[in-house]
Parts: C-alpha cells; structure tokens; sequence
C-alpha cells in the first residue's frame, strides 16, 4: 500500500504509517504522481479542491488530467475515484459539475471506476459536521424550501465496504451508491431524535442558497468555501439509482441514515474520530519554523510542580471544548472576527481531546510540530498581516518541569508591524495569564492522580 502526501511528516504519528509506502508530494505535480504509481495496480483518486477557493473547479481539472496521464503511463490496470451525485433534473451545482467533470477525465482516459455518492455520513465528515451543528445549535430554524428535496446518503462505513471491492474488480465505470433516500429536513429530525433534542423547523421561500450557505459558514465550524458548495449542491434532489450497485455488490446493503448516525455519535463520544475535514491544508502552506532571526518573539517561563508527561498532556488539551483556559470571551472574539473576514474561526475545534498529531486544526491554529512529551508548536491560520506561531515546551529542571511558552510572529510589511505591537498589551496580558493557568492545571492534575495512586 503506497499513499500520497503533501507533507509525510503529518502522517508519522498515525497508527498505520508503518503499514504503508509513503510518496511526498502534490497531485499536480507529474513526477510525484509518476513515482506515487510506478508499480501500481490499482490507484484511488480520493482528491478535491474545494479549500483551494474561486479556481477549485480549474485545478481539479488540472489534477485530474495529471494523474490520468501517470496512470496510463505506469500502466494501472484499475483507477476507482469517489465522486459525487448529480441531480436528475436541471443543473448541477459547480461544485458538483467539476466533480462529475474529473470523473469523465479519468474513465476517458484510464480503466476507471466512478463511485457517486451523495452526503457521507461518519464522524469528521463535513456533512455530517454540518448537520449536527445546525441541529445542535439552533431549536428553531427558518430553512429554505428545498430543505424537504430528496437526498440519498451514505455512511462512510459504507464507502469504504464499497472502494476495498472495487480492488477485486474489472472497471466498472460509473456507480451511483447510497442508502434509501429522505429529505434534508429528515436528516436533521433523525439527528435531534438520535440526540434526545426537539426542533422546530419553518420553510420560507426566501431564503436564497448563497445566503443559506453563508448562514451555516456562519453558524457552524464549516468555513464558506465548503459550506457554499454543500448547500448548493442540495438545491436540487440528489437520488441515487442504486440498481447497478446492487446487481455489482450483491453482499453489500448499506445501513439505514439512522444508523449511520447513531455509529458518528458513538465514534465521537468515545474519542475515537481518525481523522477530520478540517485536517485539510487546502491550498495553505506548511511552513517550517527552521530560521528563527528577523521574528517578533515573546518568551514567558514557569516552573511546574509535575513531570513533563502531564505538562505536555496540559498544553495539548488546549483548544475545542477545553478552551485556552484564561480570557475565552477573548479568544471567541478573535474567532468571530476571523470568521467574518473569511478566516477559519475558533469553531473548528479539534479532533480529540488530549491527542494531537501534525497537520491537524486546532480551533484557527494548525499542528506545525509535535515531540512527544516534550514540544507543540502550532501556527496561527487566522487571517493576520504576518506569520505567527504559537510553542510550548516542557523542559525536565530536577523534579520539576519548566514550561516554556513562545509566541512568535513574521510581520508582512508595516501592516504586520503595527498590528503586532497594537495588540502586545492585550497578548501580553493574555500569554501571561495563560502560562500560569497551565501551570496552575497540571499541577493540579499531577496532584489528583499521586492521590489516586495511593
């Protein structure tokens, strides 16, 4: 098994990593895509540009046409690309249009299985993260009239079940799956009752679907640049003629909605979500903090009454549901002004709770590094005139643990500059107060778990 990826260093803490072949580099780019498929029988196109802005649709074309060309020329024998469903009727969205579009590139050009699904439902999904944030936070909620249109889900146990078969095949071509159809208002109706919630829905012909998409960019963690595309894409009914899917993959009935629900729930409540859409770099770079001259750099020190295993553990809580500890009201503004001028948000949250692993999102904040039991560095993805990190490392000191916590920041120009030092008041405020909460934590649960051990 060989994958593809923009950075291997995001993959090193990943459970399976030493199970597979591991090529560096873009989809774009010929020759990683060349050395990714040297030898290869069979190649998933797993791929979209969503996150990639206004020209998505131009650079999966793009994408597409190179990994075609690689793919024929290392001579796969089965190409199998997971896209999306089109409406039976009328125009499908852009989004939907550049997906149905890399699909004819690659059964044109290669032996190739399309597999069209509608919304995938599984803990970290995107739509799924999108339906239960609009069910979470709104009781009430005044929808557009294509909320009762019919879509046919699938639950991402289910993909996977139907993308390991087509190992075993000859292509197929196109392959329309999912479970039996409901409409997106009975999605959200099955979510709440699934989480003992009562809400009440009202449709108004109004509202449009950039506006609609805009409010749940608004809403939920789902950044605009995905939120416009899912909405629009359920403008019109997405039904899947599952009559080929069923005659190929007899052994294969997929699970109810409900279901597929219940079983995201669960992986959520137990901690146990692999991976997320917010993971995504997108068209972001990974930068590297190698060099550190010419930074702005703030460098605050407390020493800690615990090992450095639990002040590790302190600082890599930090963030979703656990907050940053000190002036949240804050930091939710920060994120709600981030949000407004197209930036991230806080809202992303994170994956797991104490667990991080690079490359993962982290509210506006982005896994640059972690070392075990020692270093985190993050860097700030929020809109700024600049580059900023945020690190925290735990130094042994004896028996004691000296919490290193820096911030650092790369201003662009003059603008970086002013906004750096108009805001130092406030961040040394905040950068301070935040170190001795985390100091004041670990301790704290250094000290419950020696009693606990007595």
């Amino acid at each position: 098994m060989r994958v593809l990826a923009r950075d291997a260093n995001r993959l090193a803490a990943r459970p399976w990593r030493d199970q597979v072949e591991v090529v560096e580099g873009d989809v774009g780019n010929a020759d990683a895509v060349r050395r990714a498929l040297e030898g290869a029988e069979v190649a998933y196109y797993l791929v979209h540009s969503m996150q990639a802005g206004a020209d998505f649709a131009a650079r999966d074309r793009r994408n597409a046409e190179v990994f075609a060309e690689a793919a024929r020329a290392a001579g796969v024998r089965h190409v199998v690309y997971l896209g999306g469903l089109l409406p039976k009727g009328g125009a499908p969205s852009l989004h939907l249009s550049s997906r149905a579009e890399v699909g004819q590139i690659l059964r044109e050009r290669t032996p190739c299985t399309e597999l069209r699904a509608g919304p995938i439902i599984g803990s970290g999904s995107a739509s799924f993260e999108m339906v239960r944030y609009l069910t979470e936070r709104l009781p009430i909620m005044i929808t557009p009239r294509w909320i009762d249109n019919l879509v046919s889900p699938i639950g991402i146990r289910d993909v996977l079940r139907y993308l390991v078969a087509c190992a075993e095949r000859a292509p197929m071509g196109v392959v329309e799956i999912g479970a039996p159809p409901l409409s997106f208002r009975a999605m959200i109706e099955i979510y709440a009752e699934a989480r003992g919630l009562k809400r009440r829905i009202f449709k108004t012909p109004v509202l449009a679907p950039k506006l609609a998409a805009l409010w749940v960019g608004l809403v939920t963690p789902i950044p605009n640049r995905i939120a416009v595309p899912l909405v629009e894409g359920i403008v019109r009914s997405l039904v899947a003629d599952t009559t080929r899917a069923q005659a190929l993959f007899p052994d294969i009935q997929p699970m109810s909605y409900r279901e597929a629900v219940e079983l995201a729930l669960t992986r959520i409540s137990e901690n146990a979500v692999e991976t997320h859409w917010s993971g995504a770099l997108g068209t972001a770079r990974t930068y590297t903090l190698e060099d550190w001259e010419g930074l702005i750099r703030e460098v605050r020190s407390v020493l800690v009454d615990a090992p450095p295993e639990v002040v590790f553990r302190t600082f890599c809580s930090l963030g979703g549901d656990t907050g940053w500890l000190v002036w949240n009201w804050a930091w939710r503004l920060r994120g709600l002004i981030d949000k407004l001028v197209g930036g991230p948000g806080l809202r992303r949250g994170r994956r797991h709770p104490h667990e991080l692993l690079p490359g993962e999102a982290v509210d506006f904040w982005r896994v640059e590094e972690v070392v075990p039991n020692r270093r985190l560095r993050l860097r700030a993805e929020m809109k700024t005139p600049g580059k900023a990190w945020l690190e925290f490392e735990a130094i042994p000191e004896g028996d004691r643990t000296r919490l290193v916590q820096t911030a650092l920041f790369e201003p662009r120009g003059l603008p970086g500059a002013l906004y750096w030092y108009a805001l130092y008041p406030i961040h040394r405020i905040i950068f301070s107060d935040m170190a001795r909460a985390l100091a004041k934590r670990a301790e704290a649960e250094y000290s419950l778990s020696a009693s606990h051990s007595k």
